[in-house]
């Protein structure tokens, strides 16, 4: 099953996250939006930092996550580790959606 959910920060952009769910934890994960993230290649890392993570993990826990995957000196405008977790949280609310 698939579970969306995204995030739009005050005067941001969009940030969105797709995954499946497999005995509680994020497989399949795909986060996309309308922030600007240079170098780009660190999209990767951000997938992979939520990839395989436990999906009962609070907000701080998730966003902690995120930001540890992120190197130093990369520029994300528009989006933070932050709003990537509430968009997680919503979709884990949501519940799985019809792809």
């Amino acid at each position: 099953m698939v579970y969306k959910g995204a995030y739009k920060t005050p005067g941001g952009k969009l940030v969105g996250v797709r995954f499946t769910l497999d005995d509680g934890v994020f497989r399949e994960v795909k986060v996309h939006g309308d922030f600007f993230l240079y170098p780009e290649d660190v999209l990767l890392n951000i997938t992979a930092a939520l990839e395989g993570a436990p999906a009962d993990l609070d907000d701080a826990a998730l966003a902690a996550r995120i930001a540890a995957a992120i190197p130093e000196g990369t520029e994300w405008l528009g989006a933070s580790p932050e709003a990537l977790a509430t968009a997680v949280r919503r979709a884990l609310e949501g519940g799985p959606v019809d792809d």
